[in-house]
């Protein structure tokens, strides 16, 4: 789906919200989004540390509008002062969905049948969503993300996970005795544990089947790199924007004793990259 950027709706039109955190925009929360109206919007309390979708990249994945609160400026609000809040907001409001665990106000100490007793309106509560038995909480996605099982998070996103990240100049070694990368600056995104990736890298709208390194580079510098290689093309650094989605891990980060035995290993890795896209083609 095309990244968009905010869509902006007079909130005295909205009928139907989503309460909720919403990192990742996971297969379970699209569940809560199905039981929105034509009206319906997105409510996403921003904790600070959403790292699957951080700050305005959720409403790629969304056709509703999506309003951002602040956790840090509503957390001391106690039940009815967050709820009259929600119906000052959005004054048309009259269905709320959220997931069975959600909690809200002051110490989090208000929930489901709280919300119900305070909202005058219809209130939706979505059941635990599990996929091949495995609960979908964006808290276990990152897990897979961090030990490197990109095909299980991507089952529980329903989608490929994706990170943005900021061209920068890397060793140059790449063009000269490797093969060319680009080389990224990534801040606000969960990076996968280190190794190599098969991945498809997005370049002014243009997708390009690629194969991805995270990690230090243990047989050069050690620096931390974030650097992908473009198959079949000769794509240069720019100060573009770039963006990776990740498909299935290929291998561990490991040491290379001479820059020949790195440099096999590195047109071993292209190889199988040109096989797997290939197969899912």
């Amino acid at each position: 789906m095309k990244k968009s950027s905010s869509i902006l709706v007079n909130k005295n039109t909205i009928t139907s919200i989503a309460i909720g955190g919403f990192d990742g925009m996971h297969i379970a929360h699209q569940e809560l989004f199905k039981n929105l109206d034509s009206n319906g919007a997105i409510v996403s309390i921003e904790s600070g540390y959403a790292n699957l979708t951080p700050k305005r990249y959720r409403q790629e994945y969304s056709i509703y509008p999506i309003y951002y609160y602040i956790l840090e400026n509503i957390k001391h609000l106690e039940g009815d002062e967050f709820i009259k809040l929600i119906k000052n907001e959005f004054p048309n409001l009259k269905k709320i969905v959220v997931g069975f665990d959600f909690c809200f106000g002051k110490n989090r100490k208000y929930c489901i049948e709280k919300l119900k007793e305070l909202f005058d309106g219809k209130v939706i509560v979505i059941d635990e969503i599990k996929l091949e038995n495995i609960p979908v909480h964006s808290r276990i996605i990152r897990d897979y993300i961090k030990l490197g099982d990109i095909k299980m998070a991507n089952k529980l996103l329903g989608k490929e996970y994706k990170i943005y990240g900021q061209q920068i100049t890397g060793q140059g070694l790449g063009s000269k005795s490797f093969v060319p990368t680009i080389n990224l600056k990534v801040d606000e995104f969960l990076l996968p544990n280190e190794g190599v990736y098969f991945t498809k890298t997005i370049l002014d709208d243009r997708e390009f089947d690629s194969i991805t390194f995270l990690g230090h580079r243990v047989s050069t510098d050690g620096s931390y790199a974030v650097e992908t290689h473009i198959i079949d093309e000769d794509i240069k650094n720019s100060n573009h924007t770039t963006q990776i989605k990740f498909y299935e891990k290929l291998r561990n980060n490991k040491k290379f004793d001479t820059f020949e035995k790195l440099k096999n290993q590195i047109l071993d890795d292209i190889k199988s990259a040109k096989n797997y896209f290939i197969n899912i083609y």
